[in-house]
């Protein structure tokens, strides 16, 4: 499969002077309402998993500690800017979303927006975040994903070798996911183009 963590540096790097063109105003809404389910308290610390250019950032509360990482060093460079531009304090840092440099049970939300179908193993990245989560905390992911009650048709596999490597995979299922990483989902929302885009929001799993 050409979807690599080497490749995907690269081509989010050349992407990203495109990347508020082509994102901005498609995922505003989706961004917005994904974001409206987490219960927001003051100070909490937050890390956008995968920032690319900081488009979530205006739709976070002023009175919390964030933290954004990207894959791309001109992402990151794109994060900084949008930041200062929106008067945000946001610790912004280049970063593999599957083997983050953050302390466990650091965090009281993680966001992971279109992230999950670009990770060249998903699950590693939902197991990090899971890690870095506090046992109370809230993972909030919106992204594109297959319906959870069928697996991917032939066709639309044979169509993932194409997209998965200029875009994103478009055969991964949110709840198998999300529930292998021992998250438990609360919230299951279509936000865009019918079902095909869902916001999550989850807790890690309570031990029995």
């Amino acid at each position: 499969m050409f979807n690599t963590t080497a490749w995907n540096r690269l081509r989010y790097s050349l992407y990203a002077p495109l990347y508020d063109a082509v994102a901005e105003r498609a995922f505003r809404r989706a961004r917005h309402r994904s974001l409206d389910q987490v219960t927001w308290q003051p100070g909490m610390r937050v890390l956008l998993v995968g920032a690319g250019t900081g488009l979530d950032l205006p739709w976070l509360p002023r009175d919390v500690e964030i933290h954004a990482t990207d894959l791309s060093p001109a992402m990151v460079r794109r994060i900084e800017r949008r930041a200062e531009a929106l008067g945000m304090d946001v610790q912004a840092a280049e970063m593999d979303g599957e083997a983050l440099a953050f302390p466990g049970e650091h965090f009281d939300v993680v966001v992971m927006h279109l992230i999950v179908a670009v990770m060249p193993d998903p699950a590693q990245g939902l197991a990090e975040a899971r890690r870095v989560l506090r046992g109370d905390g809230q993972l909030c992911v919106m992204d594109k994903f297959q319906a959870d009650d069928r697996p991917a048709s032939a066709a639309r596999r044979a169509l993932n070798a194409l997209t998965s490597a200029i875009a994103t995979d478009i055969t991964r299922q949110a709840r198998p996911l999300l529930e292998g990483a021992s998250f438990t989902i609360e919230q299951d929302t279509p936000v865009m183009m019918g079902t095909l885009f869902r916001a999550l929001l989850a807790r890690p799993t309570r031990p029995r």
